[in-house]
């Protein structure tokens, strides 16, 4: 509701009567007070001048979609005149925040019913890079983990997720992956980012994580030979563990076709209970519940500048960050209900 507008009133005057309305009196030419008349109510005045029309209250029907109309006009105006900004990396911070964060916020809020934890473990300003397990056999779990920290986070900071090769070769994707502020997985693309204070996800199982047989749910794949650490040493930004719990079960993988696979270019052509049996249909993924947290962020600005030629530093930090990501993953598991509640 609009806020109601008080009015000064000066004592004085109101104990004087003075400023009050009067109205005439049978048989006199003057005007008594209103309020000294016993009983007396003060009627209506059909003479009062036009009243300032109010504006609609905040979120109400018409003054919401009112709004809305005209960002929404707005917004089309920008794009079909060029008007709008977009970084080095090709990421539209507007087309993210106004379009692909609202189609998914639907699938993360009511599909998935993500349950968020541990976001006040990011920074509210700087870089840090957030570190993830992998899984699910298509990447859905990413582009949750980006709405999560859009939409959770106090200051929300916007997720740059690094990408594998595959997803900038893919016709349509790659256009909406560069928008969204996806950039390659490469040590020299993170740390620019990190550099200029951005967060920054990998999840560096990769493939091996995404396409694991369902039988090796939740069970972390190697992670490389730690170029995640070495970027986070160099620019100096904290690591902040990340675990996913429920994208394991939303297609799971009974098969892997690799004939299909080499024939198409893929990593892995998945055999999932429902696809390709039911077509288009097995694609639609199961409504698993999940649990994203994150971790406490260990800190990588206190190590010398020579820290990142120190493979055993770099092994040891590794190990770190996937041990405390593996442990909650298990902590999580025995905590759930159940797959889908």
């Amino acid at each position: 509701m609009a806020d109601a507008k008080v009015l000064p009133f000066d004592d004085d005057r109101s104990r004087s009567g003075a400023g009050r309305r009067r109205v005439a009196q049978p048989g006199t030419s003057g005007a008594a007070p209103v309020s000294a008349l016993p009983g007396a109510q003060v009627p209506e005045s059909r003479e009062a001048g036009p009243q300032a029309p109010q504006e609609p209250p905040e979120g109400s029907g018409r003054g919401a979609w009112d709004r809305r109309l005209a960002g929404g006009l707005a917004f089309l105006r920008r794009r079909v005149t060029g008007e709008y900004e977009v970084d080095e990396f090709g990421y539209d911070e507007e087309l993210t925040d106004q379009v692909l964060m609202s189609l998914l916020r639907p699938l993360a809020e009511k599909y998935f019913r993500v349950e968020v934890k541990g976001i006040e473990n990011i920074p509210s300003d700087g870089g840090a890079l957030v570190v993830a397990n992998h899984s699910g056999t298509l990447p859905l779990d990413g582009l949750m983990l980006q709405v999560a920290v859009h939409d959770h986070h106090p200051a929300e900071r916007h997720l740059r997720l690094l990408a594998a090769d595959l997803v900038f070769m893919l016709p349509v994707v790659n256009e909406l992956a560069r928008k969204a502020g996806h950039t390659l997985a490469c040590a020299e693309d993170a740390e620019r980012l990190l550099e200029r204070g951005e967060v920054v996800g990998v999840m560096p199982e990769g493939f091996k994580g995404l396409g694991k047989p369902f039988g090796d749910r939740y069970k972390l794949q190697r992670f490389g030979r730690g170029g995640f650490v070495s970027t986070a040493l160099r620019a100096g930004a904290p690591i902040v563990p990340c675990s996913i719990v429920g994208a394991e079960e939303i297609y799971p993988m009974i098969g892997n076709s690799r004939t299909l696979a080499r024939i198409l270019g893929f990593p892995y052509f998945p055999l999932t209970p429902t696809f390709p049996w039911l077509g288009p249909l097995g694609a639609v993924p199961l409504p698993t519940k999940w649990t994203i947290q994150f971790g406490e962020p260990i800190p990588t600005d206190g190590y010398p500048p020579e820290a990142t030629e120190d493979p055993m530093l770099m092994f040891n930090l590794t190990d770190q960050v996937r041990e405390q990501i593996q442990h909650t993953l298990y902590k999580l598991l025995v905590q759930r209900r159940s797959v889908f509640f």
